[in-house]
């Protein structure tokens, strides 16, 4: 299994570690067995487990990260989990605005700033092996 994340690569640096943020944090709850168990160090403080998982973070555009996004609506990619965050949502200021919001929109409608796919490795790499690293 492989994880990615797609970003636009127009936006401000503060949107785009806010967009990795809320991409992770639903990762995390969705995709739990790539957390590590929490662990100790020698003097016995505890850390919290960490991703098992390395998550590229790839560059692109609006209209890419859409297109991929409208893709895994499709059965064939039945098993794989995508998490998108839109405009919509970091506009809104609480969750139930959010979900009002888009419970209004039309698929077409909405701009995806980033999304994240964690599925079988082919599967995410034909969708996003032509994308580069977000730098």
């Amino acid at each position: 299994m492989k994880i990615v994340m797609i970003i636009d690569k127009e936006l401000p640096i503060g949107l785009i570690a806010n967009t990795a943020a809320v991409l992770g944090i639903t990762a995390g709850k969705l995709c739990g067995e790539i957390v590590g168990l929490d662990h100790s160090d020698s003097d016995g403080n505890v850390h919290a487990g960490i991703t098992t998982k390395t998550i590229p973070i790839l560059s692109g555009t609006k209209a890419q990260i859409k297109s991929i996004r409208d893709s895994l609506y499709g059965e064939d990619h039945i098993g794989t989990t995508v998490i998108d965050f839109s405009e919509a949502a970091q506009r809104s200021l609480d969750y139930e605005t959010y979900v009002a919001l888009v419970a209004n929109l039309k698929s077409a409608a909405i701009d995806y700033l980033g999304i994240c796919i964690y599925g079988p490795k082919k599967t995410v790499n034909k969708l996003t092996g032509y994308l580069g690293l977000l730098r």
